[in-house]
């Protein structure tokens, strides 16, 4: 497989990769996979539902949130290859397009009968 790649000088790769970062909205949180709502052992059932004092459910002692695994190199090195993936796929999809529409037969004979 080919490598294709480029060189950031060291004083501009942070710049580059927060700039990457910030236009494609990478959070710096994401939820939590091990995070689950169970049931809340001191729900009181004679009282009506209330998320804030007395909610069915609770979190199951995990962070909602955490860290986003995906780092700020790894994030803009996928973005890269998304946006190389679908140039080729756009590109290919637009010489295709046109190759169907230049092998059309668009010619077509109507004649007016009562002439």
């Amino acid at each position: 497989m080919a490598v294709f790649s480029v060189e950031i000088n060291d004083a501009d790769v942070v710049r580059v990769l927060d700039a990457v970062s910030a236009n494609y909205n990478r959070p710096d949180q994401v939820p939590n996979p091990d995070y689950d709502l169970v049931a809340n052992p001191d729900f009181d059932e004679s009282l009506p539902e209330d998320p804030e004092t007395n909610p069915s459910m609770v979190g199951n002692g995990q962070d909602e949130y955490i860290d986003n695994p995906e780092t700020k190199a790894q994030f803009a090195n996928r973005k890269v290859r998304d946006f190389l993936s679908d140039h080729v796929k756009a590109h290919e999809v637009q010489v295709a397009k046109q190759a169907a529409i230049d092998a059309l037969n668009t010619t077509i004979d109507i004649s007016d009968p009562a002439v």
